[in-house]
């Protein structure tokens, strides 16, 4: 029964969180440093209260290093980098991004005088965040009370299905949904990663260099390069 009850407790907070997210990120709007801070607060501290408040979780365990997986990590996410940028160098034409750096501006504040921050934030903060909550939260902590096919299942749609408000309106329907998939196929993958080396820095390192190279291709529409 305590089980059970812890079961239905993770999954409500998780969708809970994520829709309040979701409210701040189509509907509030706020600045984006605003909007950075709560994130943190719900994805960060969330965690650590239902953590501490039940004695079966321990969120701290996740937080292991070891040195080979961090450096298959690091080649993974290398490799990630390069095929992100790689895929923009040859698809920028059907793409057509020259329109995000208004509508960043607009909707959240981002410009070219707080890009490089905002981006360094995304690159090392806020995947850390997504990965604590998604995969350490909502995987690791379902994992060991339920099924692992359900923790992985539930922890990958979760975080591809966040990300829906994030770019809310940026792309066609088939765009976007072509986006969740590759979203969620990759918590799959990053809950697989963890789940060998029961931590979160394999997932947390290829985050990274996913968020590095969308950021690049940042940098290249803000036109830094030449400013």
């Amino acid at each position: 029964m305590k089980y059970y009850k812890r079961y239905y407790n993770i999954i409500i907070l998780v969708i809970v969180t994520c829709f309040i997210m979701a409210y701040i990120e189509v509907i509030i709007t706020p600045p984006y440093f605003v909007k950075s801070l709560i994130k943190l607060l719900l994805f960060f501290l969330v965690p650590i209260i239902y953590s501490i408040m039940n004695k079966g979780i321990h969120l701290k365990d996740i937080l292991n290093f070891k040195l080979k997986p961090f450096l298959i990590s690091l080649l993974i996410g290398i490799g990630v980098y390069a095929v992100i940028l790689g895929g923009y160098i040859l698809l920028e034409n059907q793409l057509n991004l020259s329109f995000l750096p208004n509508l960043l501006e607009n909707n959240i504040g981002v410009n070219k005088k707080n890009f490089i921050l905002v981006a360094l934030y995304i690159t090392f903060v806020n995947s850390f965040l997504e990965e604590f909550f998604f995969r350490g939260f909502a995987y690791f902590s379902l994992k060991n009370i339920s099924s692992e096919k359900t923790a992985n299942i539930f922890s990958a749609l979760s975080f591809a299905l966040y990300h829906v408000a994030i770019i809310d309106g940026w792309f066609s329907l088939t765009a976007t949904f072509i986006i969740i998939i590759s979203l969620f196929a990759s918590g799959l993958f990053f809950n697989y990663l963890n789940k060998k080396n029961n931590s979160i820095f394999p997932s947390w390192i290829i985050h990274i260099f996913a968020n590095l190279a969308i950021n690049t291709i940042g940098v290249y529409l803000f036109q830094l390069l030449g400013a």
